[in-house]
């Protein structure tokens, strides 16, 4: 059964390379790979991180983006990332953990939030020591 709606790719941060079986990562920006999921197809596939966080060029949400990607599932995000996928026209869904498989039930249950500027951990956006000399506007 189709809804409307249904036909979506859905990106999640990942620690590992082999899909649901994989742990969220929890800082969505230094994660290696991330995780697509068609949900008409059910199929899964791999998307590198290659964002300047590794090395490569852009951000996340552009190569999201690119990508087709309607909807990320992570674990929290900082405002400013907040901002940046909302430019990019991808919903974020925060509280995502355990493996690939348990965010995306989570999600396809209601039971994440939809991340905007009142949800962002402003405390990603004031100790993320790791980050803040990342982000070039």
């Amino acid at each position: 059964m189709i809804v409307k709606g249904e036909n979506m790719k859905i990106s999640i941060p990942s620690m590992g390379k082999n899909g649901l079986e994989d742990q969220v990562g929890q800082h969505f920006g230094k994660v290696l790979n991330y995780i697509i999921y068609d949900t008409q197809t059910g199929e899964t596939s791999i998307l590198p991180n290659t964002s300047e966080h590794n090395g490569g060029v852009g951000l996340p949400p552009e190569l999201m983006s690119r990508n087709a990607v309607n909807v990320m599932l992570c674990g929290g995000l900082g405002r400013k990332a907040v901002a940046m996928f909302d430019e990019y026209g991808i919903e974020v869904f925060v509280g995502a953990q355990g493996t690939i498989q348990d965010a995306l039930n989570a999600w396809k249950e209601g039971k994440l939030e939809k991340a905007n500027q009142d949800n962002a951990c402003s405390s990603h956006d004031n100790h993320d020591h790791h980050d803040h000399h990342h982000h070039h506007h």
